[in-house]
């Protein structure tokens, strides 16, 4: 039984518990606390305490604390890998990549707020200075997904503490372990600074949001629940950042390496089973490779190996859950039904009788009547669609409520230039799918929230700004009143 980190000390639970179960046996590892609201108002209490100093540190000290910090991620990267894998599922290697970039980032952020304390803008007089500077806001409620748990607190917790504020983190109940690991990780932050409660949503989630010494709320999960913080949000007006839903396009051009371009839409679309926000989940090849195209991506697709992520020949891990999985099981059915030809996959593997698993699936003939077209399935499903031309693709990729990201394969730079400027996507992946870059910005348009972290966009999410308008001379203005002895 695991306890939540509260000001600098573990604390028990005073509630009910939490079951945290291996998806891949379906065995319970371990328990967590499922918070009370008022262990949440405790931790909330903490950080506000907290933020008095930690807001008025000085940046070379912030610096140091932050790469510590990544030092330790990456000193404890076996031991936080393996747990991950025992409560997410992810094979151990992607895990061992997600502690990687996790501690990248505390070290991006640690040196760029050196650097970025706001400006010095042209006066009106010369007698005045104006300063725009930028601050944080308080307490930030950061509210983490099951899919990728250390690098997306990484994504919020290091920017909002290198910007001065204090966090309160509550990690998804899948996943829980990995982030309580992480309270060693932050143990030489002065107490209070950063905490990790947890919780379901519907108690800790909420009350978390709700609090009203949160000064703003980062949100990463699903469109139904981001629509919820958003509007507890707005009755406080308080500052909301989310991360929502994706349907990403990967179009295939004519012109594109086939035998590469196969292999990249399966890596987009099956790695952690399909279960990341920028999965795959629309493929557009071109009607005169289509044929040849789906033979290699079937043909690379039967090899991989579904398993238990702890063997390390395993491609694609167990998917989170049941219900996760009878939701990709329901796309399926309905784009079958409705159509669509299935060419691998679609069933739970026989010779894993238990375990979440389900098998990489490819289909072909669909259509955007499907819902496996039109809604986030967040499972290893890879529908393709043939189109006729490339401003049809354009089209199909701008044709979804999501605009998280998209990818295209060709070597046409006037094509490259047409889809990066007009499709509706945060971001534009050429030849490359997947990738982060912790100084290029990461969010999306439309439905998915708008939200941006990682980069210089990612820390300035976390500050609010100010205007300091300074006149050394004090003397009266000829604009002042009365007005009555002005020509």
């Amino acid at each position: 039984m695991k306890s939540m980190w509260i000001n600098g000390e573990w604390v028990a639970g005073k509630a009910g518990t939490l079951k945290v179960v291996n998806p891949a046996t379906e065995e319970v590892i371990d328990e967590v606390p499922d918070a009370t609201r008022a262990q949440v108002s405790q931790a909330v209490e903490a950080a506000r305490a907290a933020f008095a100093l930690w807001s008025k540190t000085m940046a070379h000290e912030k610096a140091e604390l932050l790469h510590e910090a990544a030092r330790k991620i990456r000193d404890k990267s076996n031991h936080l890998a393996t747990l991950l894998t025992l409560e997410g599922g992810k094979p151990l290697r992607e895990n061992l990549d997600e502690m990687s970039w996790s501690a990248s980032c505390f070290d991006y952020y640690a040196e760029l707020q050196r650097n970025r304390r706001g400006r010095v803008i042209p006066s009106l007089e010369p007698s005045q200075l104006n300063l725009v500077l930028k601050e944080p806001y308080g307490v930030v409620g950061c509210i983490i997904p099951w899919n990728y748990p250390v690098l997306l607190l990484a994504w919020k917790a290091a920017p909002a503490l290198a910007a001065g504020n204090t966090v309160v983190i509550k990690p998804a109940e899948q996943t829980p372990l990995s982030t309580l690991a992480l309270a060693e990780v932050f143990e030489h932050f002065p107490p209070g600074v950063v905490n990790i409660v947890t919780g379901i949503g519907e108690t800790a989630g909420q009350s978390l949001v709700e609090h009203p010494g949160v000064s703003m709320v980062a949100f990463t999960g699903s469109l139904e629940t981001g629509r919820r913080v958003a509007r507890i949000c707005a009755d406080q007006v308080k500052k909301v950042h989310l991360e929502l839903g994706g349907k990403d396009a990967f179009v295939v051009e004519a012109d594109a390496d086939l035998d590469v371009a196969a292999k990249a839409v399966a890596w987009a679309a099956f790695l952690n089973a399909g279960q990341v926000c920028t999965s795959a989940e629309r493929i557009y090849v071109h009607k005169g490779v289509a044929k040849p195209f789906i033979e290699r991506l079937v043909e690379f697709t039967k090899k991989l190996k579904v398993g238990d992520g702890m063997q390390k020949d395993t491609d694609i891990g167990p998917m989170i859950g049941r219900m996760p999985r009878k939701k990709v099981e329901a796309h399926v059915k309905n784009a079958l039904a409705k159509g669509a030809k299935l060419l691998t996959g679609g069933k739970r593997p026989k010779e894993l009788s238990r375990g979440f698993f389900f098998e990489p699936t490819i289909l072909s003939n669909v259509d955007h009547s499907m819902t496996v077209m039109r809604d986030e399935t967040f499972g290893p499903v890879c529908p393709v669609r043939a189109f006729n031309d490339f401003n049809e693709a354009v089209r199909w990729t701008n044709e979804s409520v999501y605009g998280l990201g998209a990818n295209l394969y060709t070597h046409d730079a006037k094509k490259v230039k047409q889809f990066y400027e007009e499709v509706q996507a945060g971001t534009i992946w050429v030849n490359d799918p997947l990738t982060d870059n912790d100084a290029g910005p990461f969010g999306g348009y439309k439905a998915t929230g708008g939200g941006r972290e990682l980069g210089e966009e990612g820390l300035e999410e976390f500050q609010q700004s100010k205007h300091v308008h300074w006149d050394f001379e004090q003397n009266v203005k000829p604009w002042w009143y009365p007005y009555g002895k002005k020509g």
